[in-house]
């Protein structure tokens, strides 16, 4: 027999409101425990990137409270509740604002411009690719079961690390202060892609477990028709903005590993002829920079020049840093 998401009861939709809702009288106390956390949260969030932090990048994740109102965005959708669907939209569109606005003033405060080519954290977060959305897919399908299922509501915490949002919104912050826009962009798609990943398996979450059955006046058929052609095309619209892009930069991050892995090959063995040793290849804004190093006298790089276009490699593409080693011997 096939496996089915056990039933809801009217109080398991209770709880989920109460879990993510932002109204009742309580409503005032949760507004300002959210604001209060995410401003730490940016706060911790952007000074990790500034730092190069993996650990501090992770307590942030930990700490940030944005999930809350988009999993209220995805449950006012599927019950129709248009005041609480405007209040959880607001809350994510104000908190994302608040956590670029605080990666602004960081970067104003860090000596340094905090960017992809010096920072791993902000290399990490701006080149989305379609895999990500996968990973984001699941993710938020987990995140939306614990939602349903509070037994399992413990995984919270591991879906908030996984599912990275403050992050990605303090790289838009700081790379926008340091004047890098296209990375900021590419930041700020890795945060609209997650988000739109928790929405969308959210929705579908919540119709294997019948949520829309809980409703005190249950739809008639031809609402719930409507329902799912608004479900559909918003879908279907949200694929599409989401998609083309990742789909773009997933290319774009394919050709450019390809091509750093051939000129490195290449570059590699003209090094190690030379008697030079190469010290690193890196690819920014479209170009391959190679660095060697070794002891005078210099490689002669016209026959780096020659193997580049036997390759296949337009040498224009191509820059390379000399760096004359050295050695004194006492």
């Amino acid at each position: 027999m096939a496996l089915r998401p056990a039933r809801l009861a009217m109080n398991d939709l209770a709880d989920m409101r109460e879990s993510v809702f932002f109204d009742g009288p309580r409503a005032r106390e949760r507004t300002t425990r959210f604001w209060i956390l995410l401003v730490l949260s940016s706060i911790i969030a952007a000074a990790g990137v500034a730092a190069d932090s993996t650990a501090t990048v992770i307590g942030a994740m930990i700490v940030a409270p944005l999930l809350l109102p988009i999993q209220a965005t995805m449950l006012a959708t599927v019950l129709g509740d248009r005041g609480n669907l405007v209040r959880s939209l607001a809350l994510v569109l104000g908190g994302a604002a608040l956590a670029i606005g605080i990666g602004v003033l960081l970067g104003l405060i860090v000596p340094v411009d905090v960017v992809a080519e010096s920072n791993v954290q902000v290399a990490s977060r701006v080149s989305p690719r379609l895999i990500d959305l996968l990973a984001a897919l699941a993710t938020g399908a987990v995140g939306s079961i614990a939602l349903v299922r509070r037994d399992i509501s413990d995984t919270l915490p591991g879906v908030a690390i996984a599912i990275s949002l403050v992050p990605p919104l303090s790289v838009v912050g700081l790379t926008l202060e340091a004047g890098a826009f296209a990375e900021s962009l590419r930041a700020l798609l890795l945060f609209v892609t997650n988000v739109a990943a928790i929405l969308a398996t959210g929705i579908v979450v919540m119709a294997l477990y019948g949520v829309n059955g809980l409703l005190s006046k249950p739809a008639t058929p031809r609402e719930r028709r409507a329902r799912l052609r608004r479900g559909i095309l918003v879908s279907a619209i949200m694929g599409l903005v989401i998609l083309l892009p990742l789909t773009v930069a997933s290319v774009t991050v394919a050709q450019s590993s390809s091509r750093e892995a051939s000129v490195q090959l290449v570059a590699e063995s003209w090094a190690t002829d030379a008697g030079w040793e190469l010290f690193s290849v890196a690819t920014d804004r479209g170009e391959v920079t190679v660095r060697v190093e070794g002891a005078l006298p210099l490689p002669n790089t016209e026959e780096l020049e020659r193997r580049l276009r036997s390759a296949g490699i337009d040498p224009t593409d191509v820059h390379v840093d000399l760096v004359p080693v050295y050695s004194v011997d006492f």
